[in-house]
């Protein structure tokens, strides 16, 4: 095999490689099992490598989070066809329950990478308060603590974070449904 490309290797050490800690929670929230959980980040790097050598990735973060999302329901969905054992209750498994149908799925698929792209356009601060709550489900009192600020800066940048989020979904739809503001 070919020497790795250094520029390459700088990318994926400065775009990819931080997000693998909070990439592991997600995914550890979906698998019980570690095994599971390595397959699927390396089945996810493998999947950004390939991308990245055809075209830019201009939101690593989110393509990651995406390509896992996607890997994560494709092992489930063989897991319901020949299940080898049980599967425990799980989030993403009820997802696919309440969709209803494939034209449902897509939509509710459509609409989560759309709020991926709305989180990833936050400035960076507001970004991480609003992650920490929405997505790890900390308590405003937690984040302070934990980001050295006050509860009231919390609230506030939750407060932004929604409307922000919320704007740039609606500007989307706008804008794919040839509406304009």
């Amino acid at each position: 095999m070919p020497p790795a490309d250094p520029a390459m290797t700088r990318w994926f050490a400065e775009h990819v490689q931080p997000h693998e800690a909070m990439l592991r929670a997600w995914l550890r929230n979906q698998f019980k099992s570690e095994d599971d959980i390595d397959d699927l980040l390396q089945e996810t790097y493998l999947r950004l490598l390939r991308t990245r050598e055809q075209r830019e990735v201009t939101s690593p973060k989110a393509f990651l989070f995406a390509v896992a999302r996607n890997l994560a329901l494709d092992r489930l969905r063989r897991r319901e066809v020949l299940p080898t054992k049980s599967l425990v209750e799980n989030d993403v498994l009820s997802v696919l329950e309440e969709g209803g149908g494939i034209p449902e799925t897509i939509a509710h698929n459509q609409e989560l990478e759309l709020l991926t792209e709305a989180i990833q356009s936050l400035p960076d601060r507001c970004r991480q308060i609003f992650t920490l709550r929405k997505v790890y489900g900390m308590s405003q009192p937690e984040i302070a603590q934990q980001l050295g600020l006050s509860e009231n800066t919390v609230s506030a940048q939750l407060t932004l974070g929604v409307k922000k989020c919320m704007a740039f979904m609606l500007r989307c739809r706008r804008e794919r449904e040839g509406l304009w503001p």
